[in-house]
């Protein structure tokens, strides 16, 4: 592992947990910690806090047990309170090598929480750091609230860190508890603090009320901090901490920073918290976001197509991801070729475009194509609509717990339109049925159904189109329809028109043949 410009360390255990309704079981902090640690290689990780329940000691325990195995304990860290020996008992016991000392780094928080001077708090402070490292733990302080604290009170936090300058605390950690700093604000205060005492190491733990944790990471970065905070998927309090993923990328990309951050396993990361945690990342969130390598507008295919003109050093290989192209009403040539390429699909051009105005027209419809929808959307317009003989006008289906399904549905068979009602076992047998009453007075038959497969796409969703292909044998003769909808009795209904048709074809061929 190479020397890093900078340490990350990684609160989700500890920090991000104070997400409302977040609760990581035993189990799920092994292996957010394992994946963590192994596989993203973040240089610390906080995993808790101190005397919280006696789950959580068994949980840090055998996290730390892991870990010792693993010769990642001296990375492990937990938050302990100002109380003497209760906090670093807690942390001992569970076998923990490092204690972030959770101080007030506020005069205010200071007087009005605890209702003591600094003197008086720092006399607490030094017992508990004295004890802690008796116990042989390494000591990191947290200034709790720092950010107001230097805004209302600078010489409160002046006087604080003069006092235990000299203590041996590791890491001095500044929270914006509050994510109320502004970047000017945090570059200048951190500036300051570093040129007041440069001898110490700073940590900045940015929250992002004001959704500007991103960015005054960066700017901690560029103020010279040793370490910074994170969480993966944004999880903590109010509107949470900063992204692990949107700061390590831009401290690699914007300010060239070297880190240990293994960026292919961002992604796995943001899946197993978001799994554990039931905190769905929004569709458009950078980096682990569904939808954000994924191109909409025509023009940005063809562009992508020609010179890659849409594409920046962002790309999706390097978090293990792939650039896709979506299918819908702004889809162009470009967008379509790019999705036929993938599934190493070739069309002719004049099929291509039948295809493409397939896709615009669903797509118009507010329906979401992916490209695993398009095998069955290819079928379903190569097989043609030469000869529309029978059209389906409308239709409405009910379906019932312990009654009939009905039909009602309006057709056009040739020059006539019908109107027909039909009950049945289901919604596509009652369809049938009302289809038996007109289909005979334009000398029609419905063939026997021998077979009927429904299937939607490989990772299909609920809203995926849906393929039904029946077969039928038509006096001895078999046929096979296909009909393509994002309802499945809608598909099927579409096989048996499709089927008229084709029987009105053949018809149509048959007189042709026999002449006048």
């Amino acid at each position: 592992m190479t020397t890093p410009d900078l340490l990350i360390l990684d609160t989700t255990l500890r920090d991000g947990e104070q997400t409302q309704w977040v609760s990581f079981a035993p189990a799920e902090k092994m292996n957010i910690a394992q994946a963590l640690l192994q596989l993203l290689r973040v240089d610390r990780l906080e995993v808790a806090s101190a005397r919280v329940s006696e789950g959580e000691l068994h949980a840090v325990a055998n996290i730390i047990e892991w870990a010792e195995l693993a010769g990642y304990a001296e990375r492990i860290e937990v938050l302990g309170f100002v109380d003497h020996t209760r906090s670093v008992d807690w942390i001992t016991e569970a076998g923990g090598h490092v204690i972030n000392l959770l101080t007030k780094g506020s005069e205010r928080h200071c007087r009005v929480q605890l209702g003591k001077t600094l003197e008086g708090h720092l006399g607490d402070i030094r017992r508990t750091v004295d004890y802690a490292k008796k116990q042989g733990l390494r000591v990191n302080v947290y200034l709790e609230d720092w950010s107001n604290g230097y805004r209302d009170s600078p010489q409160y936090v002046f006087d604080l860190l003069e006092a235990l300058r000299g203590e041996g605390i590791g890491h001095f950690m500044l929270p914006d508890t509050l994510g109320v700093m502004t970047p000017d604000q945090v570059l200048a205060s951190l500036t300051d603090m570093r040129r007041r005492f440069p001898e110490l190491a700073f940590d900045f733990h940015p929250h992002n009320d004001y959704g500007l944790a991103t960015a005054n990471a960066l700017m901690a970065a560029k103020a010279g901090v040793s370490t910074l905070h994170c969480t993966v998927n944004c999880l903590g309090e109010r509107a949470g901490n900063a992204s692990l993923a949107e700061v390590v990328v831009n401290l690699k990309d914007r300010q060239g920073l070297r880190l240990n951050i293994d960026e292919r396993h961002i992604m796995r990361l943001s899946r197993l918290v978001e799994n554990f945690s039931l905190k769905r990342v929004a569709e458009n969130a950078p980096i682990v976001g569904a939808d954000v390598f994924t191109q909409c507008a025509g023009v940005h295919a063809d562009g992508d197509n020609k010179a890659g003109l849409y594409q920046t050093e962002l790309r999706p290989e390097r978090f293990d991801r792939q650039r896709t192209y979506a299918l819908g009403k702004l889809s162009g040539r470009a967008s379509l070729a790019k999705n036929l390429e993938r599934l190493d699909i070739q069309l002719a051009p004049g099929d291509l475009d039948k295809v493409l105005e397939r896709v615009v027209e669903l797509g118009d419809q507010k329906h979401s194509l992916t490209s695993e929808d398009l095998p069955f959307l290819i079928g379903e317009v190569l097989e043609g609509r030469d000869h529309e003989f029978a059209e389906l006008l409308a239709c409405s289906v009910t379906s019932s717990l312990g009654l009939e399904s009905t039909a009602s549905l309006r057709i056009r068979l040739g020059e006539r339109e019908y109107s027909a009602c039909g009950a049945g076992n289901g919604g596509f047998d009652a369809f049938m049925n009302a289809l038996r009453k007109v289909v005979p007075r334009q000398g029609l038959r419905i063939p026997e159904l021998v077979d009927y497969e429904v299937r939607i796409p490989r990772g299909g969703k609920t809203s995926a189109l849906t393929e039904c292909l029946i077969t039928w044998d038509d006096q001895g003769e078999t046929r096979k329809t296909r009909g393509v909808d994002a309802n499945q009795v809608v598909a099927a209904m579409k096989a048996a028109i499709r089927m008229l048709n084709g029987q009105a074809q053949q018809r149509a061929r048959e007189e042709c043949v026999a002449g006048p």
